[in-house]
Formats: C-alpha cells, structure tokens, sequence
C-alpha cells in the first residue's frame, strides 16, 4: 500500500470518529411548536403565541415533537384549510374567526408513560386583537405554560415538563428546562473536543510514518 494510500485512510478513520463523536452529543428539546400557515406550507413563527395577533381566516399551528432547534422542528399534520376547519363555526360581527390545528406528537415523542391524544383542529372565535395564545385557550383548555411564558401544555398534554433537554432519540431528560430554539451553550462540547484530538493524533501518526519510510 502506498504511502499517500496509508494517509488518506487513516485520515478517513479520523474524520468518522469524529462525526461519531459529534452525533453522540446531539441532542433536542421536547417542546410545542409555534407554526403558521403560508399558502400551502407551514412557516414557524417568528413571535410566540402570546404576542402573535392572526387576522380573521388565519391557519395556525401546533405540534409537540423533539427538535433540535427552529430549523429542525417537525410540522403539524393533516388538515389545514380555513374553510374546512371553520365550516361549522359562523361569522359574527366584532368576532375574528381562526383556524387551529393541533398536532400532540407521536409515541416516540411522548414524555415518559404518557400517551399523545389524538391530532385535531379546532375553529376559535375571538375578539378582533385577539393574540393567538388567546385564541388557543378558547378551544383547547386547559393551557400552562412556565415562569418565562413557554407554553409547556395544550388540552393539558404533556402532564410535567416544559422544554427539556432530551437525548437525540427523545427518549429521557438530560437536564432541566431550556429554551428550545437553543442548541446548546455556545461552546464546543466534549465529543467534538475529542474528535479534533483523534482527528490530530491520527494525522500525526500518518504524517510520521510517511516520513519514517521516506527516509529509511
């Protein structure tokens, strides 16, 4: 085997061990998503439900999944025409209809021995400024949310917790509750610092070898 054949595999081992490091450490929240309705797709919210203020006809959306942050949440299922989920709740004057749907997750999702209720949508009829957090507790009390106003609960679902910290498989807490939107605290983490000291001292090890059969 050639000298530069030797190194490019032995930096290829070094790079898998550190992506295997760096997929150790992930990990995601178990949280409610915020999400709103853009023609035929779900954009996530860019304000939270209780400053959000939809207007009449308005389709917005929950679902309760791990996500490793914003650009990884998972969006509400199923039906999410205005029309359909408002057909039954009529106009009336100095009311503002909106459309929910509300999407409790799967099993896998589920914190410890709770089981998700079924996905539904709910029409909520509501004051013309109404904020959607208002909206929400017309159709799908009860609601809790924490001290900083993270809404932890819909139709009281999930029981306990609010934005944990979760292993990548959602299976168990790793640390108390933090903002979900955050991946972590700014700094490398341990797995990655380990993976850069593989990726050198393999590198090393290559680089010595070559030069060890150049000059012999």
């Amino acid at each position: 085997m050639t000298r530069v054949r030797r190194g490019a595999l032995l930096l290829l081992a070094a790079l898998l061990v550190w992506g295997a490091a760096g997929q150790a450490q992930a990990v995601g929240y178990r949280y409610w998503s915020f999400w709103e309705r853009d023609g035929d797709r779900w954009t996530y919210a860019t304000e939270g439900p209780s400053t959000a203020r939809p207007a009449d006809g308005a389709v917005q959306g929950f679902r309760f999944a791990v996500s490793e942050d914003s650009a990884d949440a998972t969006r509400p299922r199923g039906t999410a025409r205005f029309a359909a989920i408002c057909a039954q709740t009529p106009e009336r004057e100095g009311r503002k209809r909106v459309a929910l749907v509300l999407d409790f997750g799967t099993a896998a999702d589920a914190p410890g021995d709770e089981t998700p209720p079924s996905a539904r949508t709910a029409c909520a009829a509501v004051a013309p400024d109404a904020t959607t957090a208002e909206a929400l507790a017309a159709v799908a009390r009860p609601l809790r949310y924490d001290a900083n106003a993270l809404l932890c609960a819909i139709s009281g679902y999930p029981r306990t917790g609010c934005g944990e910290q979760v292993a990548a498989t959602g299976e168990q807490p790793t640390t108390a509750a933090k903002e979900p939107a955050a991946t972590g605290d700014g700094g490398p983490s341990i797995g990655l610092w380990a993976g850069g000291a593989a990726v050198v001292l393999l590198g090393t090890a290559a680089f010595w070898q070559a030069r060890r059969r150049r000059d012999g």
